[in-house]
C-alpha cells in the first residue's frame, strides 16, 4: 500500500516540499507493496469466470455475465457480488465492465486525477505511486471504499461518494415537505438519511391559527410511506432512514409507542392469514416500518432515572415545561417497546456533543440510519473500511504480531483518498454540498475484528480482546487525524476549522488522554498502544501548527456488502457468526468448512497440530467446541460466537463497544442481540450501562420480538412468549383482551369440511430417482384441494404404510383449513432418498418424493401468483421467462443494483459435473452460513430473508447483509 510521508518525528512519514508554489506543497509517497516499473495487476494470476445469477428456489436464471476477469484468489462470493453490484454498463454491450481491473481503474484513476488537480501530490511520480498503491490495496482486499464509490465514481452519473446523510427539519410545512423531497433524492442515490424531528411542535401545542398541531409522529407517516415506495438506488431493498426525537419532547410517549402498536397490528393480521413477513405482500399496509427510531436522552434525564425523580417536557416554541413525567417510567416504557419490537434505540446526547469537534457551528442532533455517523445537520460522510486480518503477522511458529507499520501507512493512504473524493463529489442537495465541503467529514473504519480476536487467541468478551480492539481503533483514528493535519499543511484546513479550532483541539486531547489511560494487557496490544500514543502526540503537535483538514475522521460502519467484497469473516465490530461456515466452490457447488481462524487460534494457544486436527474435526461434526478432545475448558471462550451453544452475552457486546468508542470520531453501528429469555429489566440494564460506559448510541434486539421474521414454531411458543410472562411486559397487553373474572376464555376451534361422496380428482403417475408411484388428488366441487392419496411399493410394506399415514394426515389438515401453500412451503426442498430425475417435464429434478409431490400439487392447484412466489413454475413458464425476459433483468435495467443468488465458476464445458465431495458436503437446505448455522446448531436465527434471492441474511451492524448476493437491509 501507499505511504503518505509526513514531517513527523519518524522520517518514514511524508514531508511537505519546501520552497515551491501550491503544487510543491503536496504530499510525497513511498512505495510499500508495489515495485517501480511493475503495475500491481501484473503481479497476480488472473482467471476468467462465468457469473450466473439464479434463484435458488427454482433454478431460474435472473442474470448472467460470462468471462469476467478476477484474480485467482478471489472467492466465489466476492466475484459474484462485485460483478452483479459494482460493474457498470448494460449487460451484453461493449460498454459493460468485464474485469476487476476496469472497476479499480475507473475509481482509482478518478481519485488520482482529482488529487493532481487539487494539489495533493508533490510530483507526478508521487501521483503514480498513490495510484499504484491504492489499486494494490483494493486488488488484494486490504480495504474498500463504501458502495456509492463503486456505483458512481468514474461514470456519467452524479459522482455521489457518501453513504451517510443527516438532514434537518424545521417547524414549518415548507420545511417538512423539503424533508420528504430530500430524503427521496438520497434514497434514489442508494444511500440512507437520518434526522431529528424535535423542532416540530408537538400535538399538545397550538398553531398560529388556533388549532392543535399535528405533531412529528403524524408527519412520520408521510415520510415512512415515501421511503417504502422509493427503492434505494433502484434496487430491490427498501430505503434506510433514522428518525430521532428528544426525550423532553411533549410527544415522546407517542413516539416510543409508535412501533409497538404497529407490531400488534402485524400479529393480528398474521393470525388472520396475511403475509406479514419482512418483504411480504401485506407488510406494506403497516406504518412506520421503514425507519429506525431512536430517543435522544441527556445526562440529566439518565441521572433522574438513577435517582427516581421526574423531568419536564418542554414546548417546542417557547421552551416552557408543559408536563412532568417520571424519568424511570419513561425509560421503562422505552425498554418495554424495544423488548417488544426492537425500537426505539437510544442516543446519549451529552456524550455525543462532549466529543463534538465543531460545536460553534451547531449541535449534533441526529445520526445516519445505522447510528455510526454523527455530526452537523445537512452533512454527509463517505466511508471506507480496513480488513484487519490483512495486518496480522505470523512467523509460522505460533508467534503473532499486528503489523503496525503497514496498518499506519494504509490508513494514511486511505484517508488521503477519502479526502480527495470530496473535491469532485456530487451531493443530493445544495445545503449538504456546502456543509460537507466546508467540514469534510470522513469515516474510516474496519472489518474482521471478530476474526482477528479469535485468530490471536482472544475471547471477544475478555479484557485482552477489548484491549487489542481499543488499541487498533486508537491507532487508526490517531493516524487518520495526523494525516488530516498533514493535509491541512498541504491543501489547507477545513473551512469551519478557524471558528472551531479550540473545541477541535480539545477533542483531540480527550482522545489522547483516553489512549494514555487505557489498560495494556499483553505483548500483542502493548506495541499497538505505544504506536497509538506516538500518533496522538503527533496529532496534538501538528494540529496546533496546521489545523485539520477534516472535522471528523473515523466511524465503525456495518461493512455489509464491502465486507463480502473483501472476503471478511466478520463485519464491522461484530464477533464471528458461528464456527462452521458455508463456502461456495469455484468449481461449482458448495461445502461446509470450519472457520480458518480456528486453527490459527489453536496454534496461538499452544496446541500441537495433531490436537488441532482433532478439535477441528469435533467442531465440524458438532458446530461448537464443547467437549472437543484435548481442548481446555478455559479456552472455550475464545471460540464463543454470535450464535450457538456458547453465544456471547449481551453485556459482552456492550463492553466491546465501550472499548472502541473513546477512539472514534463518530459512533458504532451495532445492535446488541439479546436472547428470547431476556426481560424488560435486562433491556433497561443495557441502556443504563451503555450510558455509564460512555457509548454514543445503542440499539437492542430481543430474539423473536419481530413478527416480520421467519420464526420456528418452537421459538414462538417457548421463547418470546415465555419471556413475556416472566419479563413483566404482559401488562402492556390491552386489558380488554383478557376474559372477565371467573369467565371461561372463549375457544376458537377449526371446523372440518368434508368432501362430498362424488368429488373431482386427478391421478398422476410419477417416477423419482427410479422409484415409481401414483398420486390421486381430489378436490371440492367449488375448487380447492381436499384429499391426497399416495400409492408406492407393495401393500403391507413399511414405505406403503408410511405413505398411507402421511396421506391421511395431509388430507385431514386440508379439510380443517390448512392452506395448500403452507404444506408446499414446508415440504418442498426436503431432501432424502429416493431423489433425482423424474419423468415429469415440469419437475425434472426432485430432492425427495415429498418434494416432488408438493411441487406437483402446487402446479395443479395453486394460482400462478402464489406458486411463483414459492419459485414453482411449469416448463412453459420457464421457457417464456427465457424468451421474453419477464423475470430476467434486461439491458435497460442495468442502472439497478442487480441482486440475486449467484453461482460463479470458471468456464467449463456444458454438462460438466460438479465435484461429488462438494455436492455431498453441504446440506440441501443451506444456502449461506446463517442457514448452515441453523442446521448445525439446531436453532433458528432471527434474521429476514433476502429480498433478492430468498436466503436468510446475517447481522451486519444495525442492519442485515445477504452473503449470497450482497444485498443489505438498509446499509450501503
Amino acid at each position: 500500500m501507499t505511504e503518505t510521508t509526513s514531517g513527523s518525528a519518524r522520517g518514514s512519514r511524508a514531508r511537505t516540499a519546501k520552497g515551491g508554489k501550491a503544487a510543491a506543497k503536496g504530499l510525497r509517497f513511498e512505495r510499500i507493496h508495489t515495485t517501480p516499473g511493475v503495475h500491481p495487476y501484473d503481479e497476480v494470476v488472473w482467471e476468467r469466470r462465468d457469473v450466473v445469477m439464479t434463484n435458488w428456489r427454482d433454478g431460474s436464471v435472473n442474470f448472467e455475465q460470462r468471462g469476467v476477469e478476477f484474480p485467482d484468489f478471489w472467492s466465489v462470493n466476492a466475484v459474484n457480488i462485485v460483478t452483479s453490484k459494482y460493474f457498470r454498463g448494460a449487460v451484453g454491450t461493449p460498454q459493460r465492465e468485464t474485469s476487476l481491473r476496469q472497476l479499480i481503474d475507473r475509481v482509482v484513476k478518478s481519485y488520482r486525477a482529482a488529487g493532481e488537480e487539487h494539489g495533493y501530490f508533490a510530483s507526478p511520480a508521487d501521483a503514480e505511486i498513490f495510484e499504484h498503491e491504492l489499486a494494490y490495496a483494493v486488488l488484494h482486499q486490504v480495504f474498500s471504499f463504501n458502495s456509492p464509490v463503486w456505483f458512481n465514481v468514474g461514470t456519467k452519473q452524479p459522482q455521489q461518494v457518501s453513504a451517510c446523510f443527516i438532514l434537518s427539519v424545521e417547524d414549518s410545512m415548507e420545511s417538512i415537505l423539503d424533508w420528504y423531497k430530500e430524503e427521496g433524492m438520497i434514497f434514489k442515490g442508494g444511500s440512507g438519511a437520518g434526522l431529528n424531528l424535535s423542532r416540530i411542535r408537538s400535538s399538545k401545542e397550538l398553531l398560529s391559527s388556533g388549532g392543535n398541531a399535528s405533531g412529528p409522529v403524524s408527519f412520520m407517516r408521510g415520510a415512512d410511506a415515501s421511503a417504502g415506495t422509493i427503492k434505494s438506488g433502484g434496487a430491490t431493498r427498501r430505503a434506510a432512514k433514522m428518525v430521532v426525537l428528544d426525550v423532553d419532547h411533549p410527544d415522546i410517549e407517542a413516539f416510543i409507542d409508535t412501533k409497538v402498536r404497529e407490531e400488534e397490528k402485524i400479529r393480528v393480521l398474521r393470525d388472520a392469514g396475511f403475509d406479514m413477513d419482512l418483504g411480504g405482500d401485506d407488510i406494506a399496509s403497516v406504518q412506520y416500518q421503514n425507519a429506525n427510531n431512536s430517543v435522544r436522552v441527556t445526562d440529566d434525564f439518565m441521572r433522574a432515572v438513577e435517582s427516581g425523580s421526574d423531568y419536564g417536557l418542554r414546548a417546542r416554541m417557547t421552551g416552557e415545561v408543559i408536563e412532568r413525567l417520571d424519568a424511570r417510567g419513561v425509560l421503562r416504557r422505552m425498554a418495554e417497546a424495544a423488548w417488544a419490537c426492537a425500537d426505539p434505540g437510544i442516543q446519549y446526547d451529552d456524550t455525543i456533543n462532549h466529543w463534538h469537534t465543531c460545536p460553534e457551528s451547531g449541535r449534533i442532533t441526529a445520526s445516519n440510519p445505522c447510528s455510526e455517523y454523527m455530526h452537523l445537520d445537512n452533512t454527509s460522510c463517505n466511508l471506507a473500511s480496513l480488513n484487519l486480518m490483512k495486518f496480522l503477522k505470523d512467523d509460522g511458529q505460533g508467534r503473532q504480531s499486528f503489523d503496525i507499520e503497514r496498518f499506519t501507512k494504509v490508513t494514511e493512504l486511505v484517508i488521503t483518498a477519502m479526502d480527495i473524493s470530496i473535491c469532485f463529489a456530487d451531493f443530493p442537495t445544495r445545503k449538504i454540498a456546502e456543509n460537507t465541503r466546508a467540514f469534510r467529514q470522513l469515516g474510516i473504519g474496519y472489518a474482521n475484528l471478530g476474526a482477528l480476536l479469535m485468530a490471536t487467541g482472544h475471547a471477544y468478551d475478555s479484557d485482552g480482546g477489548r484491549a487489542l480492539a481499543g488499541a487498533v481503533t486508537s491507532l487508526m483514528t490517531g493516524t487518520a487525524y495526523r494525516r488530516s493535519a498533514e493535509l491541512a499543511a498541504a491543501v489547507g484546513p477545513y473551512d469551519g476549522y478557524a471558528r472551531n479550532a479550540d473545541p477541535h483541539r480539545r477533542v483531540m486531547r480527550q482522545h489522547a488522554e483516553a489512549n494514555a489511560a487505557a489498560k495494556r494487557m499483553d505483548e500483542l496490544d502493548t506495541p499497538v498502544w505505544a504506536a497509538a500514543t506516538e500518533a496522538w502526540q503527533d496529532v496534538l503537535r501538528l494540529g496546533e501548527k496546521n489545523g485539520f483538514r477534516n472535522a471528523q475522521a473515523s466511524v465503525l460502519a456495518p461493512t455489509g456488502t464491502i465486507g463480502l467484497m473483501m472476503d471478511c469473516d466478520t463485519t464491522g465490530i461484530e464477533p464471528d457468526l458461528a464456527l462452521v461456515k458455508f463456502k461456495k466452490l469455484v468449481g461449482g457447488g458448495s461445502m461446509q468448512i470450519v472457520n480458518t481462524t480456528v486453527p490459527k487460534a489453536l496454534k496461538r494457544l499452544g496446541y500441537q497440530d495433531e490436537q488441532s486436527e482433532a478439535i477441528v474435526a469435533h467442531i465440524a461434526e458438532h458446530g461448537n467446541v464443547v467437549g472437543a478432545p484435548g481442548l481446555k475448558p478455559e479456552h472455550y471462550e475464545v471460540f464463543d460466537c454470535a450464535m450457538g451453544e456458547r453465544s456471547i452475552a449481551p453485556m459482552g457486546h456492550v463492553r466491546m463497544m465501550a472499548a472502541a468508542q473513546p477512539f472514534l470520531s463518530g459512533a458504532i453501528s451495532k445492535t446488541v442481540n439479546m436472547p428470547a429469555s431476556s426481560t424488560v429489566e435486562d433491556v433497561e440494564g443495557i441502556y443504563l450501562e451503555g450510558w455509564r460506559l460512555g457509548l454514543k448510541a445503542l440499539a437492542v434486539y430481543v430474539e423473536g420480538s419481530k413478527v416480520g421474521q421467519p420464526l420456528s414454531a418452537a421459538k414462538k411458543d417457548a421463547g418470546k412468549d415465555a419471556g413475556k410472562d416472566e419479563g413483566g411486559a404482559a401488562e402492556t397487553e390491552p386489558a380488554a383482551q383478557a376474559p372477565a373474572a371467573g369467565e371461561k376464555p372463549a375457544e376458537h376451534r377449526p371446523v372440518r369440511r368434508r368432501l362430498p361422496k362424488g368429488r373431482p380428482g386427478i391421478t398422476t403417475s410419477f417416477t423419482v430417482g427410479g422409484a415409481e408411484g401414483y398420486m390421486t388428488a381430489n378436490s371440492y366441487p367449488d375448487d380447492g384441494l381436499g384429499e391426497v392419496f399416495l400409492k408406492m411399493s407393495k401393500q403391507g410394506s413399511t414405505l406403503a404404510g408410511m405413505m398411507d399415514a402421511f396421506s391421511i394426515a395431509v388430507s385431514v389438515g386440508l379439510q380443517y383449513g390448512v392452506p395448500l401453500e403452507t404444506y408446499v412451503s414446508k415440504f418442498t426442498n426436503m431432501r432424502f432418498e429416493p431423489a433425482g430425475m423424474t419423468d415429469d417435464p415440469d419437475v425434472r429434478m426432485a430432492q425427495s418424493i415429498v418434494d416432488y409431490i408438493f411441487r406437483r400439487l402446487a402446479l395443479d392447484f395453486l394460482p400462478f401468483e402464489t406458486r411463483s412466489a414459492l419459485g414453482i413454475h411449469t416448463v412453459e413458464e420457464r421457457q417464456r421467462h427465457l424468451e421474453t425476459g419477464s423475470y430476467e433483468l434486461s439491458a435497460e435495467d442495468e442502472d439497478m443494483d442487480v441482486e440475486g443468488l449467484a453461482q460463479s465458476a470458471p468456464r467449463q464445458p456444458a454438462g460438466g459435473a460438479r465435484p461429488a465431495a462438494a455436492a455431498e458436503a453441504a446440506p440441501a437446505e443451506a444456502h449461506n452460513s446463517t442457514e448452515l448455522a441453523e442446521i448445525q446448531l439446531g436453532l433458528n436465527a432471527d434474521a429476514p430473508l433476502c429480498f433478492s434471492c430468498g436466503t436468510k441474511m446475517r447481522r451486519a451492524g444495525s442492519c442485515y447483509v445477504c452473503e449470497g448476493c450482497g444485498s443489505t437491509s438498509g446499509c450501503s
